[in-house]
């Protein structure tokens, strides 16, 4: 049961260390938007240039068709 309690500990501390980890790399993205507002960037356009860059060129697209069928069907084009 002590090789238990060690592998235990081991992990909780690993978890802790990649949380700071995570909490670090997160205060950074938010000063590099900060940046880009300051430049004169909009970071709603940024987040969303970012999300659409991990989507495949089909997978866009399909998006894409669906809001405006959806902007169309509410009369916004």
């Amino acid at each position: 049961m002590n090789d238990h309690n060690g592998q235990l500990k081991a992990l909780v501390e690993r978890i802790e260390s990649v949380n700071e980890d995570i909490k670090g790399l997160t205060e950074d993205r938010s000063d590099i938007f900060k940046e880009a507002t300051g430049q004169g960037f909009d970071a709603k356009a940024l987040r969303k240039i970012i999300a659409l860059r991990k989507l495949s060129s089909e997978d866009r697209a399909a998006q894409e068709q669906i809001l405006e069928t959806y902007l169309s069907a509410l009369g916004m084009i």
